[in-house]
């Protein structure tokens, strides 16, 4: 009998650990779920924080490649039309200096000091057209060409019946472009057709739609 007593007693000895094993491993995975649940959530919290860096990093690294193409192009432009300004007041006395040049009758007989002086002033004026040209500085062909408004200013109208309109007869002054830039516009006078050509023309298309006209009523 008391042996089987102990049997039984050690049998509800068992048992109650057996359940409070089972007890305390419930009480680990209600501990650790949780705490995994907040490692996800980290976890997804430090890969959102790395995308967003890597999109900021990108775009950092394409504005600072604008910033620094848009340097390269202001330091080529500062290079090529940085003395624009000083272009400009230079064309005036080169202006000044064909004139002068222009005046000399060149079939009159001058004395040797008049030579010198004309001499001289040929001199100048090749070095200028040079100094011009050495900075990008070149005239603007004007003569014979179609007037166009984004090189030329036009001065007056001359009438011309060999010509079409629009065409760059005479050259009053001389324009000049730097580089690709307009420099000063060459000032210029330009064909038109004759009024009696253009009343001719004008009464010539009335009278053609006039004909067909009576050509359709015909019909």
């Amino acid at each position: 009998m008391k042996k089987e007593k102990q049997k039984k007693q050690e049998k509800n000895i068992k048992n109650d650990d057996l359940e409070n094993s089972n007890e305390n491993q419930d009480e680990n995975v209600e501990l650790n779920t949780p705490k995994e649940n907040e490692e996800g959530l980290q976890e997804d919290e430090l890969k959102e924080e790395i995308k967003l860096l890597k999109e900021e990093k990108i775009r950092v690294l394409a504005e600072m490649e604008n910033l620094r193409k848009r340097f390269d192009r202001e330091k080529i432009d500062s290079i090529k039309y940085g003395s624009v300004n000083f272009a400009r007041d230079i064309l005036s006395p080169g202006d000044n200096l064909e004139r002068a040049l222009s005046a000399i009758n060149k079939e009159e007989e001058h004395p040797q000091s008049i030579k010198n002086l004309i001499d001289g002033l040929l001199m100048v004026k090749k070095e200028l057209s040079s100094a011009l040209e050495k900075n990008g500085i070149t005239k603007i062909d004007t003569l014979n060409k179609k007037f166009d408004p984004n090189l030329h200013q036009a001065m007056m109208e001359i009438e011309n019946d060999e010509l079409d309109e629009g065409v760059v007869v005479q050259e009053i002054q001389t324009g000049y472009v730097m580089h690709d830039r307009l420099l000063r516009p060459a000032m210029v006078a330009v064909s038109k057709k004759p009024k009696k050509n253009e009343e001719a023309e004008t009464n010539k298309h009335t009278k053609s739609v006039s004909t067909d006209n009576e050509k359709d009523t015909e019909n």
